[in-house]
């Protein structure tokens, strides 16, 4: 493997760690039971972890390995609430044995995310818009993969005894991920910015996590853009797919597979992860616009409920100030005159 596709896991120092597959055994009996109660959540649960076996993001373990040098991670599935029928497979990188967890011997690493609102505004600067994100995380060390262990049947055969896996890549649960997940990009378009000018720029500047959107002047910019950046990744074992645009001569020079399939709108708020709320600014590509879907809830007729609504609006860029101002007004004369 490319040394360019792996990134160690950043720790603090070298762990020693207790042995918690015990931990790890009793949280997959739980799991199991889940399995037997709802048979929707066992099948899209095995679906999701036969896939990222299948795309080689995860192997078998089949040796012990050392014992003070290894970590079992129990994992749960979590379904999005902007997304019903898709299930997202977290890690829990926090669960502790004997008072410690995998997270805390991990560094968060310095904030090298990009300003969502800086993001924003440039997106929307050239007539020509681009969106697309990673698919991947980068590989971890080898010999550090021991630390990402987990418990699993094979191929979801939940009467079979449980096998040894192990996670090569980075997960999106450990604490030094977001670090790790924004720090890397940057490497490679620094490491490619003389030959991929373009792609290395957007890389650098446009990328939130594992969302990138940008614009351009011109199409053919645009076309240039995507392949340079297409490149880039590539070159770190990384592949970038979901490709959207409001131009349809850009989207034919991207391949079918790495487009994105049946999209009119996308959600600008960059949170895949199961949120409380579907709310947040969205691009529609039809009619090349911002627009807003706010769900609110009910809340009671009191100053926490009031505040509670006006906060809950998510609009980083102000779009919607003027309509927020009359509910932060009627807020500030229940201050005002001390209603409960």
């Amino acid at each position: 493997m490319n040394k360019d596709t792996e990134m160690p896991l950043p720790f603090k120092q070298r762990p020693c760690l207790p042995d918690n597959k015990r931990l790890a055994e009793i949280r997959l009996k739980h799991l199991k039971r889940k399995f037997n109660k709802d048979e929707k959540y066992k099948k899209d649960h095995v679906l999701y972890m036969n896939d990222i076996i299948e795309r080689g993001e995860v192997e078998e373990v089949h040796n012990e390995g050392t014992k003070d040098e290894q970590w079992y991670i129990p994992h749960h599935g979590i379904y999005n609430p902007k997304k019903p029928t898709k299930l997202w497979v977290e890690f829990d990188c926090s669960a502790k044995q004997n008072g410690t967890s995998l997270n805390d011997h991990l560094l968060q690493g310095p904030d090298v995310i990009n300003n969502l609102n800086g993001i924003n505004l440039r997106f929307r600067q050239c007539p020509i818009a681009l969106m697309c994100d990673i698919e991947k995380m980068f590989h971890v060390e080898g010999r550090e993969s021991d630390y990402l262990r987990f418990l699993w049947w094979k191929n979801g055969d939940t009467s079979t005894q449980p096998q040894t896996y192990r996670m090569k890549v980075h997960l999106f649960g450990a604490t030094s991920s977001p670090g790790c997940a924004n720090y890397g990009p940057k490497y490679l378009a620094k490491e490619h910015g003389n030959s991929h000018s373009a792609g290395s720029q957007f890389m650098e500047r446009d990328f939130y996590v594992d969302d990138r959107v940008t614009c351009t002047s011109t199409v053919e910019g645009a076309i240039q853009l995507a392949q340079e950046a297409r490149e880039i990744c590539s070159k770190g074992n990384l592949r970038l797919h979901k490709f959207t645009s409001n131009n349809h001569t850009v989207l034919q020079t991207i391949p079918p597979s790495k487009c994105a399939v049946n999209t009119n709108t996308k959600d600008l708020t960059f949170k895949d992860l199961p949120q409380e709320r579907a709310l947040g600014i969205q691009w529609n590509i039809e009619r090349d616009c911002f627009r807003f879907n706010n769900t609110l809830k009910t809340q009671l007729a009191t100053r926490r409920g009031i505040l509670s609504t006006v906060a809950s609006i998510y609009d980083p860029l102000g779009f919607l100030a003027p309509y927020v101002l009359k509910g932060k007004m009627i807020l500030q004369e229940m201050c005002q005159h001390g209603v409960g």
